[in-house]
């Protein structure tokens, strides 16, 4: 028998996944700068309106979160990947379409955000589903690094080039180059390899649900993985929180051009980037759980330096707050997933993405909501400033829970491969 490579760069299914994922995070990074700008600047949003956008591109994970980590448990993972690219792809064509045509209108983009999250849904839970499968256990800390720093290049890349777009050209052209990086990343994900393959008889309705139940009581009832979920729930609420309201922020009340919200939101991804670069480095010294523990520790105050977003040197002030924030997100996005990923057999994985899904991107939706209506009732700058609370606060549940006592990532023994293993009853 031949020893596996020791790095995931050496498998060619990997490869594939890291370039369609990077063609992908383009795709929607373009869209995250370039729809709502669209709303706010050719059809006249405001705060509320804005903010329903944005919940309305992540209430999916709410509506169809669980049952989709159930569904991917039991189909092959390539055509999942596929086939949310290019549903991707088609709607975001049908936004410049409907410009060209002069019949663009707020519940059409309503509805494209919606849809767009449905397909995004089965993109991620089935990624980070198949990754464990596509170069095993013992590589998934370093290819978690890998496509972090991916997901965070893209986030400068897409939303500093979104913001390009915009301002140069308009902001359908530039929602118009992200649904072809989808058409891109869907033709490269049918160069992947065998997935697992399906059970041999779909679930029927009893079944769907005792396997989401599976899934909520692994995640929830495992004191680590339940930290973990906390953390990044609070987390990526208050961020939404900020993210819905800085559009109107910039656009209406700062009078900034477009440029500047994608090079704020470009400096997220750096620092994004730099999170992942180090966690691994920081881990090997402190041990996994630690890093974890101490990052939010030391990071997590400087966001509220973010509520302070306004004209002149607080816009820079802010924006660095912002860059050290979302380092440490990058740290917990390498080391806290690639933990997750260990932790549950393989039979549990598309639920367990799933659980982690539902609680992440749903809190994304409600800090829409939220961020929405607290700028339309009490102003724009108390929306932001009750998100940057909301994430200075987020790191409490790990620091207080075993996993800042965690030096190694823990190994689950599993069954050879995911097609051999029983179905969970």
């Amino acid at each position: 028998m031949t020893e596996a490579p020791r790095s995931p760069w050496r498998l060619r299914d990997f490869r594939i996944l890291f370039a369609a994922s990077a063609l992908s995070h383009l795709g929607s990074n373009a869209g995250y700068v370039a729809i709502p700008l669209l709303a706010v600047t050719t059809l006249g949003s405001g705060p509320g309106e804005t903010g329903a956008l944005a919940a309305l591109s992540t209430a999916a994970f709410l509506l169809i979160g669980l049952p989709a980590g159930a569904w991917v448990d039991r189909l092959p993972g390539r055509r999942v990947l596929v086939a949310a690219d290019a549903l991707r792809a088609v709607l975001f064509a049908s936004i410049p379409v409907a410009w060209w045509l002069g019949v663009l209108s707020l519940p059409q983009l309503y509805a494209v955000v919606l849809l767009n999250g449905c397909a995004t849904v089965f993109f991620d839970v089935g990624s980070q589903s198949v990754l464990p499968e596509l170069v095993g256990r013992e590589r998934l800390a370093p290819a978690n690094t890998a496509l972090v720093s991916l997901m965070a290049g893209a986030g400068i890349a897409g939303r500093g080039a979104g913001g390009v777009l915009v301002q140069l050209f308009t902001a359908p052209l530039a929602i118009l180059g992200g649904a072809l990086a989808y058409v891109a990343s869907a033709t490269g994900l049918t160069g992947i390899g065998r997935c697992h393959a399906p059970a041999a008889a779909p679930p029927d309705r009893k079944r769907l649900r005792a396997e989401i139940a599976e899934g909520l009581r692994h995640v929830l009832g495992s004191r680590e993985l339940r930290a973990l979920a906390l953390t990044a729930t609070l987390s990526n609420l208050g961020a939404q929180m900020i993210n819905a309201m800085l559009p109107v922020l910039f656009t209406h009340e700062l009078h900034l051009p477009a440029g500047a919200l994608g090079a704020y939101w470009a400096a997220g991804g750096l620092g994004t980037l730099l999170g992942a670069g180090v966690a691994r480095r920081l881990a090997a010294r402190l041990g996994h759980g630690r890093t974890l523990g101490l990052a939010g520790l030391w990071f997590s105050p400087a966001a509220l330096t973010v509520g302070l977003v306004d004209d002149g040197p607080w816009l820079w002030v802010a924006g660095a707050g912002w860059l050290v924030t979302t380092a440490k997100t990058g740290i917990n996005n390498v080391l806290g997933v690639t933990l997750r990923q260990r932790m549950p057999p393989d039979p549990l994985l598309g639920r367990m993405n799933a659980t982690f899904r539902f609680l992440l991107t749903g809190a994304l939706a409600i800090g829409s909501a939220l961020g929405g209506l607290i700028g339309q009732t009490a102003g724009v700058h108390m929306a932001i400033w009750a998100g940057a609370i909301c994430m200075a606060c987020a790191f409490l549940p790990v620091f207080c829970s075993p996993v800042r006592t965690l030096r190694e990532l823990p190994v689950t023994t599993t069954p050879p491969s995911r097609a051999s293993a029983a179905p969970a009853p």
